[in-house]
């Protein structure tokens, strides 16, 4: 059988370029807090009425907003909100984890529209880049000419030197050290021309939480994902920051303490893996861990234990994070059913009464909402943060 072309798919949606800095402006109010009338959009973004209009009705033409039913008022003319159009972008999210990988393609207001999943032991390139190619060229028949042509790029979740994880996942150190001399765009390049975005999977997490989950809440917060391997992200000024070389929010390297007092990080003692490794040492098998959908009820025996260590040790991880920005909020997800991760924060919160916080102001401790598709989402997020919006550090105020 013939090989699918894939790769034929260069001036999608980005190929009206940039958008100029007053359309991210209003497409990032709109993103932010839904349907909005002109009039309003002009306060928000301190722009004349006229000005809006011109842009908005570009942006209509172009596909990318949509009216909605007018509202009348006591005087004059029904104010008509706009709301951006789910079919005007659609983006491509790929999560590389530990144990499994998502391709996922999402539309302009947030919706997934299809999902492919595959699992291993441990994920190598060829594997892994197998996965998208041919889950790429399933993904693209499903589609119209049309939804094809509102592509703006693929986005990829990954962890952070993913190379130096050997030992954590069980994978041969040599086979596994190839992932460190991967370049990704090129890769990627041998089968599809879309624009390409690569983002720490914890940050992916976060980028998803903030966009589509409590986000809203808070002007700046610490997130925690708790997946195979705990991981974070911070968020400052209503954006998500990366940092200068993307690695902000490495919450997973925080210091932390053995049980013989030897120096180790979070990650190897507030993570998934751990559970996963006491139910291989009492012959269970840990697959159910990963499965959907998602019941850990048949290990409740050991899932016990873990839950209450890793409060502990995410509690003295929250006052460090704290210690060096003071966040109002710290927001806690992961790949594990809902009623594992409120009972987390429950007893999170329980064991931060139980701290020194002198010299503290000790922040809220809440559940995010996204779960355990979160790093999917976020990747997918990445191409059309980078072309239709605007990066609020900038001292850009969205209301």
């Amino acid at each position: 059988m013939k090989e699918p072309i894939i790769k034929s798919l260069r001036n999608g949606a980005n190929q009206s370029g940039l958008r100029d800095y007053n359309e991210r402006l209003l497409l990032s109010m709109l993103q932010r807090h839904g349907a909005l009338p002109g009039s309003a959009l002009a306060k928000l973004a301190g722009l004349s009425p006229q000005t809006v209009s011109v842009i908005l009705r570009k942006l209509e033409e172009g596909g990318l907003l949509k009216r909605g039913t007018p509202i009348k008022g006591k005087v004059g003319k029904p104010s008509v909100p706009m709301r951006l159009a789910a079919d005007g972008v659609l983006s491509i999210g790929l999560k590389i984890g530990r144990r499994s990988a998502d391709l996922l393609v999402m539309d302009f207001q947030g919706g997934i529209r299809k999902q492919l999943r595959t699992t291993y032991a441990y994920p190598l390139p060829q594997d892994v880049f197998g996965f998208l190619k041919a889950g790429l060229a399933e993904t693209l028949a499903s589609m119209s000419e049309a939804e094809r042509k509102r592509l703006c790029g693929i986005g990829i979740a990954a962890p952070f030197e993913l190379w130096n994880w050997h030992e954590l996942v069980g994978a041969p150190a040599e086979e596994y050290q190839s992932w460190e001399n991967i370049d990704f765009k090129e890769e990627v390049a041998k089968f599809i021309d879309l624009p390409l975005y690569v983002i720490n999977d914890a940050t992916a997490a976060c980028q998803a939480e903030h966009v589509f989950g409590r986000g809203k809440e808070f002007c700046d917060y610490a997130y925690f994902y708790v997946g195979a391997f705990v991981g974070g992200g911070v968020v400052l000024n209503h954006s998500v920051y990366e940092g200068h070389q993307k690695n902000a929010g490495a919450l997973g390297s925080l210091r932390s303490v053995g049980p013989d007092g030897e120096s180790r990080q979070l990650i190897d003692s507030a993570s998934i893996y751990l559970l996963e490794a006491r139910l291989q040492q009492a012959k269970i098998d840990p697959s159910g861990l990963w499965k959907e959908p998602q019941n850990w009820d048949a290990f409740s025996e050991y899932v016990e234990p873990w839950l209450d260590q890793t409060a502990q040790e995410l509690a003295k991880a929250c006052l460090s994070t704290c210690a060096v920005i003071d966040f109002e909020a710290v927001l806690i997800d992961g790949a594990f059913p809902k009623s594992i991760k409120e009972t987390l924060v429950t007893r999170l919160r329980n064991y931060l009464v139980q701290q020194d916080t002198r010299g503290l102001l000790v922040p809220k401790i809440e559940s995010g909402t996204v779960g355990r598709n979160a790093r999917a989402i976020g990747a997918a997020c990445q191409p059309v943060f980078s072309q239709y919006y605007l990066n609020t550090h900038a001292g850009i105020s969205l209301g």
